[in-house]
């Protein structure tokens, strides 16, 4: 039997199970229905009207009966029903015998066909189930998967689906329109990412959705954590292609030289003040958004010069003699961060696309970056200030946590009207002197100590979760959440005040207690992103604080805390997106 036979076969048995599963479900049913009490008195009374004389006679004995069988259990004329097993439990199971942990709904199953780049860009926020070529046929058989995601980088020269889609490479392409029969048989929507030159034949194997461009920029890659941690040339230019050629201006003012591809990319990006990328359509976008997750200016280079430019002799000396300051860097970042990185990408990929029931949600990819507003205002007026805030932040919360005290807020009440999710939490009993008079000293974070914001994280349910003491503008949130996205830190605050002041600000509001610089701690300065020892939390994750220890001894239980400077004042961020990069037509930045 030919394996494409073998596959409908093991489709038509999977079908088949789930039929008698269902079936032996319903006979269990019917025959605990056939031996009720109330069918059985029924029947008896439908009986009686039926024959009124004799049977009328019989009826109290008949009833009478019932009611002494009614209170014992007849084991032996019951009859024996196996257990039901369903067509879910055995996808379940399917899943923890090929190692993919079937009980997990936080990640979507996929099997891939990826280039090396795509393949590290999605790897944190896919289930990835890789195909090669001579085993694709056995584990799409073997694994229950979500969703067939290919990019055409795979079939660059040197991988495993090298030249797939040519007429040369019968049996890569073969193997290739098998994969997607057998999703499509199953019901499984197949993507393709246009994200390299591939044969054209590739496009036309059956996907159900044809992206063109890669997926996305991964910011677990490509950040400006470690921007002072490299060293290189203040200018880089970016070849798109091995042999294309460094104009000469570039090569007299002893610019650096980087290849797309390369594995160095991100270091050169972040140790570079400006990046000169050629002018090559949809790759030119690509590599701009890298270099703005890096926090590097961009100059685009046309293939021919236009009238009215400046020169890049001009250009580049003016932009790479200054770093780009905490403003660019954080515009920049931001923006990649909410419109081009991997996970809004895929989100954008997997939405709209017909899966079968009972795959997890398509905002999977995004899950992670779920935001819970832990908050405790004191008044009615800080109620809200709460709600202009969170109505007003670029990155919306997932849900927003409160005392139940607080929960009749107007502002609260008003949040709650426009859609976001809020959760209580009983904290002190009601109208009691110290809810009525509510104890305005700050002297922890928020003025709260650490088992008061445990006990909110304790009903949170997203990943991540806010302290909110006051307003800290609009692009706050976003800043804090991109932060913890670059690094995976497990905490992201504003720096402390060095020499054992102590103290920090959130909002206008001083905090004290949060704990002095250490000895390895770094003068954060102008710095907007450096690993330390202490940090006042803002944004951490849930499970850390649901512990309820205090923010002095996080590092010191082994958790990574992130200090993000600010762009105005402490702790607070203006209104103002401020310069985000710079302009190909006239070398400006703006």
């Amino acid at each position: 039997m030919k394996r494409r036979e073998q596959s409908q076969t093991e489709q038509l048995r999977q079908a088949l199970a789930e039929r008698e599963a269902q079936l032996q479900e319903a006979q269990a049913r019917l025959a605990s229905l056939e031996g009720s009490t109330s069918l059985q008195v029924g029947r008896a009374l439908t009986a009686a009207a039926k024959r009124p004389g004799r049977s009328l006679v019989k009826l109290p004995r008949d009833l009478y009966r019932l009611w002494r069988r009614s209170g014992s259990t007849n084991h032996t004329a019951r009859r024996r029903v196996e257990p039901v097993r369903s067509f879910d439990a055995e996808r379940q199971e399917a899943r923890l015998l090929t190692g993919l942990g079937g009980g997990r709904e936080d990640l979507l199953v996929v099997a891939t066909v990826l280039g090396p780049a795509v393949e590290k860009a999605v790897d944190p926020y896919l289930r990835s189930v890789p195909l090669r070529p001579h085993d694709a046929q056995i584990v799409m058989d073997a694994v229950d998967v979500d969703l067939l995601l290919v990019s055409s980088s795979a079939a660059a020269p040197g991988s495993p689906w090298a030249h797939a889609g040519d007429p040369a490479a019968v049996d890569r392409t073969r193997a290739l329109h098998w994969v997607l029969e057998s999703a499509a048989a199953r019901g499984v929507p197949t993507v393709l990412l246009d994200d390299a030159p591939a044969p054209p034949a590739l496009r036309q194997l059956g996907f159900d959705r044809v992206h063109k461009g890669d997926a996305g920029v991964p910011l677990h890659l490509f950040n400006p954590v470690a921007a002072e941690l490299v060293s290189g040339p203040e200018a880089v230019f970016v070849r798109t292609a091995p042999d294309q050629p460094v104009p000469d201006v570039l090569q007299d003012l002893g610019v650096g030289v980087v290849d797309a591809d390369s594995p160095g990319l991100p270091d050169a990006l972040r140790a570079a003040n400006v990046a000169v990328i050629p002018e090559s359509g949809h790759g030119d976008l690509r590599l701009r958004r890298r270099a703005w997750a890096c926090g590097t200016r961009v100059i685009t280079h046309p293939a021919v010069p236009l009238p009215d430019t400046e020169d890049l002799a001009v250009s580049v000396p003016r932009l790479r003699a200054e770093q780009p300051t905490p403003r660019e860097v954080r515009a920049m970042l931001r923006q990649v961060f909410l419109d081009e990185a991997a996970p809004v990408r895929l989100a954008a990929l997997l939405h709209g696309l017909d899966f079968a029931a009972g795959t997890p949600g398509t905002e999977l990819p995004l899950s992670g970056r779920g935001v819970a507003i832990l908050a405790d205002p004191a008044s009615e007026a800080d109620a809200e200030l709460l709600a202009e805030d969170l109505l007003g932040s670029r990155l919306r919360p997932a849900e927003l946590v409160v005392p139940d005290t607080a929960a009749r807020m107007p502002g609260v009440q008003r949040l709650r009207a426009e859609g976001l999710t809020v959760r209580t939490v009983r904290s002190t009993a009601p109208d009691t002197p110290e809810e009525l008079t509510r104890d305005q000293t700050r002297s922890q974070v928020g003025g709260f100590p650490p088992q008061h914001w445990a006990a909110l994280a304790e009903c949170a349910t997203s990943p991540w979760s806010h302290l909110w003491t006051g307003p800290v503008g609009r692009h706050r949130l976003a800043d804090l959440a991109c932060a913890a996205e670059c690094s995976d830190a497990d905490a992201v605050g504003t720096p402390n005040t060095p020499e054992g002041a102590g103290s920090a600000a959130v909002g206008g509001t001083a905090l004290a207690g949060a704990g002095e610089r250490g000895f390895f701690d770094r003068d954060t300065g102008g710095r907007q992103y450096v690993f330390v020892t202490s940090v006042t939390p803002e944004l951490a994750r849930t499970e850390l604080l649901r512990r309820g220890w205090p923010p002095a001894e996080w590092n010191r239980r082994g958790t990574r805390l992130l200090a993000l400077g600010p762009d105005h004042g402490t702790g607070t961020d203006g209104d103002n997106e401020g310069p985000a990069h710079a302009d190909a037509s006239t070398g400006a930045v703006g």
